[in-house]
């Protein structure tokens, strides 16, 4: 966008909760365009899903919903199958909050440090990107279906990442 001060812009339209923050985020050299538009947490949702419903139309738009929680599903099972990991909230529709955390002894401080490490691990791969969140003083993992075109073998390609990622980061780890 041409403004004369996009700083008064950004500060306007700026929403900053924890789940879209990122380590780029945090530098003043890098835009993040999310803050010149109208923001998540301004009340402007009924134009959006308006303009969605009549893309796609009702029948459309539920087929695509309840198959995004069918995936959600699918990869929250994986999590509660490997004993390393765990679900750390109830799924809401399709998002599924976890995280890793290999051995229940160790300390919430190193739990977290694990998990921002896989975060980046497998974000830095561009083959699947994940945000994190904090709940209750927990550092935890996002994985939201939502994409149009996301199919099963997707999300089974996404957790086989994630878990060779977490394999890798056990073997490089110091603690």
């Amino acid at each position: 966008m041409w403004v004369r001060e996009p700083n008064v812009l950004v500060k306007a339209l700026s929403t900053n909760p924890e789940y879209l923050r990122n380590k780029r985020s945090e530098y003043d050299s890098v835009v993040d365009y999310k803050d010149w538009q109208i923001g998540t947490g301004r009340k402007f949702k009924s134009l959006r899903l308006w303009l969605v419903m009549r893309s796609y139309g009702v029948a459309n738009l539920q087929s695509h919903i309840r198959s995004d929680v069918r995936m959600a599903k699918m990869f929250e099972e994986f999590v509660r199958s490997d004993p390393r990991f765990e679900v750390v909230v109830p799924r809401r529709f399709s998002l599924v909050c976890f995280r890793f955390n290999p051995n229940k002894e160790h300390e919430l401080v190193y739990i977290e440090f694990l998990n921002k490490k896989l975060l980046d691990s497998v974000n830095s791969t561009g083959l699947v990107y994940m945000t994190h969140t904090i709940v209750g003083g927990i550092y935890m993992l996002r994985f939201a279906v939502g994409a149009t075109l996301t199919e099963d073998r997707h999300v089974i390609s996404a957790w086989k990442l994630i878990k060779e990622s977490a394999e890798a980061l056990l073997r490089r780890s110091v603690f």
